[in-house]
């Protein structure tokens, strides 16, 4: 493997290497042109045209080898390289090489001796001339090639990290949903425990008052019996309210993941009225439960509820938004 690299890294430096000799021939072959136009000949035809780099290097070659041919005399069988530089010259706007091909193009169609070898010389550089064009015709399909292998493969790229970056996002998007689905599935825990307890804590008490409620409506007896029932009625309702208090709170904080608490913290001026309120609330009271806890009627208790949202909305939302859920 190491070897083939070394193959490769000579093989680019021979490259260089005649490359850069190139226009040193061609300044030789321009300064022998008025001293020495038969040698200035030899050298241009020494060069292998179809090894030339660029366009202007082939049309310099061209222009010195057509002043060549007519400084020697040297019938040209076709106008092929005198074309070449008028052609390069004539699209870059280069005058003065313009003209001068032009003239050398004239004074090639002039008669000139027919030189067997010359003549076979420049059909060999004509050749070379054309294997050029073929050179770099294969280079620019290889080139664009390239390009939109790389142009493919940047695409490739691209569509791989979006996908990844879409796969990314997806596995976010189904974490948040299942965390999601599992604080829903919590909550609906937390709520099942809630009504669970309460109903243990107060289904003997609520109970007992529902009997003596069906007991005074239904009863035939006297005043006495029925003043009685609704004493103890009153006194089930204040035994609620006094020692049940305390425990569903605890019950609610349990559940619910210390809301009451969290709301004392944040509004340590809450009236203890409306504390208890909330915690019935909170509890999952209905509007006319706890209306016959508080002895009030049912329109002052939804008031009352109206006023103490509006209070926690502003003191306590802004810190624990999950307070409004007891409403």
């Amino acid at each position: 493997m190491r070897g083939l690299l070394y193959v490769i890294i000579l093989s680019i430096l021979a490259g260089c290497g005649y490359s850069s000799s190139q226009p040193s021939v061609l300044d030789e072959a321009q300064r022998l042109m008025d001293s020495d136009p038969t040698a200035a000949l030899s050298k241009l035809n020494g060069l292998d045209v179809s090894e030339l780099q660029d366009s202007a290097t082939i049309a310099r070659w061209a222009l010195l080898y057509s002043e060549a041919m007519v400084i020697n005399r040297i019938y040209a069988p076709t106008d092929t390289i005198v074309n070449i530089a008028i052609d390069y010259y004539g699209h870059h706007n280069q005058t003065d090489e313009y003209h001068k091909a032009l003239r050398l193009k004239a004074l090639n169609q002039s008669s000139y001796d027919n030189d067997a070898l010359a003549t076979a010389l420049y059909l060999q550089k004509e050749k070379e001339f054309f294997l050029y064009k073929e050179r770099v015709r294969r280079e620019q399909v290889v080139f664009l090639g390239l390009v939109i292998l790389f142009i493919a493969a940047g695409v490739i790229v691209w569509m791989r990290q979006r996908l990844k970056l879409q796969t990314l996002k997806n596995d976010v998007l189904m974490a948040e949903a299942s965390s999601f689905k599992n604080q829903i599935e919590a909550s609906q825990g937390d709520v099942i425990r809630l009504e669970s307890k309460l109903h243990t804590l107060l289904e003997n008490r609520f109970a007992l008052i529902d009997s003596l409620c069906q007991t005074y409506y239904e009863t035939q007896g006297t005043k006495a019996e029925r003043k009685a029932i609704i004493d103890k009625v009153k006194n089930e309702i204040e035994a609620v309210k006094s020692d049940s208090l305390a425990q569903m709170e605890q019950t609610v904080n349990d559940c619910l993941d210390n809301i009451l608490l969290k709301v004392k913290n944040i509004y340590p001026d809450l009236k203890p009225e409306d504390y208890q309120l909330l915690v019935y609330l909170a509890s999952g009271l209905s509007s006319r439960s706890i209306s016959l806890l508080l002895g009030e009627s049912i329109e002052i208790i939804y008031k009352r509820k109206s006023r103490l949202k509006s209070r926690l909305k502003e003191k306590v939302t802004p810190y624990y938004p999950e307070v409004l859920s007891v409403f």
